[in-house]
């Protein structure tokens, strides 16, 4: 268990190079605009990133995309990709998804070589993807971490990179941000468990989504979306 455990806290390190830090996934605009201004809007914004964005849409995409690398499935595996990248109503979060996820995947294979996420690379050399969720999933899986730990990985560097754009862009201290993520992963494991059953992703986040959307239209940014 310790090498897989290890490549885990590897990849779920903000240290690892995919970029993360430069997207907010519409959180500045809502500070912005007012949408998110104190400790309860994030604690909001939180539990609706963990249930709505990890627990139906991205989550399930993850878990998904395990299997299908498991099983070697990558007509299953691009399917997948595009479905979750056209459920993404902000063609900023599409873009920086892909990004993030070809990123992921290009670094991922350097450091850990892999035969599968070879062939992946040259899927992904005639598509621009994949997408994040997708990427971290097949990570995972090259890596041997189980399906559940790959799930709860993934939310918990949702959850902790949204927490770090909040520090940046609200009057909210460590101490209380933290406090404020702890709160929110205490409910990981339910959701990971919920997550395994879903047959398919869902998305439904309007708020986040008009966020996201209006994002490109603030006078002065920090983050690209």
């Amino acid at each position: 268990m310790t090498r897989p455990l290890l490549a885990l806290l590897h990849l779920c390190d903000s240290l690892f190079p995919i970029g993360g830090f430069g997207y907010s996934d519409g959180l500045e605009a809502a500070t912005a605009t007012g949408l998110v201004e104190t400790p309860g809007d994030l604690q909001a914004w939180l539990d609706v990133c963990l249930d709505e964005v990890v627990g139906r849409m991205d989550g399930p995409a993850a878990l998904l995309a395990w299997s299908a690398f498991e099983r070697g499935d990558w007509e299953a595996l691009g399917e997948l990709d595009e479905e979750i990248t056209a459920m993404r109503a902000c063609s900023a979060t599409r873009r920086s998804s892909s990004a993030m996820g070809l990123r992921l995947v290009t670094t991922w294979s350097a450091l850990y070589p892999d035969r599968r996420l070879e062939h992946l690379l040259d899927r992904a050399r005639q598509r621009p993807r994949p997408a994040l969720p997708i990427a971290f999933g097949c990570a995972c899986a090259s890596a041997g971490v189980g399906m559940r730990d790959a799930g709860a990985a993934f939310a918990y560097t949702r959850l902790a990179s949204t927490t770090s754009a909040a520090l940046r862009l609200m009057r909210i201290g460590q101490t209380d941000a933290h406090a404020r993520l702890a709160k929110t992963l205490e409910r990981v494991p339910m959701v990971v468990e919920a997550m395994t059953m879903r047959a398919r992703p869902e998305s439904f986040t309007p708020a986040m989504d008009v966020s996201a959307m209006t994002q490109q239209y603030l006078h002065s940014r920090l983050f690209r979306s």
